[in-house]
């Protein structure tokens, strides 16, 4: 049997990254694995720099980070079962994808355990999806997690 001793779970606090946090919880528990729970801030400046290219943000990042603290908190307090597994918190700025990838490289994690949003059309090419590059690019394995009760529609 394979064995798994650090799980990376990203999370951006969507229903489906809560969803995946469970797959992830689980697996750490099966495995008596460590588990991570890591979210990228997304780097402002590539907002900024792209979008408005007259303004700027003083406290911007520092609010980012307060926020994504904050719903981290309300996500610990949402999942009791986190008391039953060994984990730790991180955060990340620039851009999701790379990030992720590059904290699984650096980290030596065993396993990705990601929610995939399924956006399909114009909304996938404008959004692209953070768990298809994370699939193609990833160190170990990925498990991608899709929102229960998820419907696939044909384009």
């Amino acid at each position: 049997m394979v064995k798994i001793n650090k799980i990376l779970c990203p999370v951006d606090f969507s229903e489906t990254s809560k969803y995946a946090l469970s797959y992830a919880i689980d697996f750490a528990k099966v495995f008596n694995a460590e588990l991570e729970l890591f979210h990228v801030i997304f780097d402002e400046t590539q907002i900024v720099a792209f979008y408005l290219p007259q303004v700027t943000f003083q406290n911007f990042d520092k609010e980012l980070e307060e926020a994504a603290k904050k719903e981290m908190e309300k996500l610990i307090e949402e999942f009791d079962e986190l008391n039953n597994v060994k984990y730790n918190i991180k955060y990340a700025k620039g851009t999701p994808f790379l990030e992720i990838i590059n904290e699984a490289k650096e980290g030596g994690f065993d396993m990705i355990v990601i929610g995939t949003h399924g956006r399909t059309g114009l909304e996938h090419v404008l959004f692209g999806s953070t768990a298809e590059k994370v699939v193609r690019k990833a160190p170990c394995p990925v498990f991608s997690v899709r929102l229960k009760g998820y419907k696939f529609k044909m384009p």
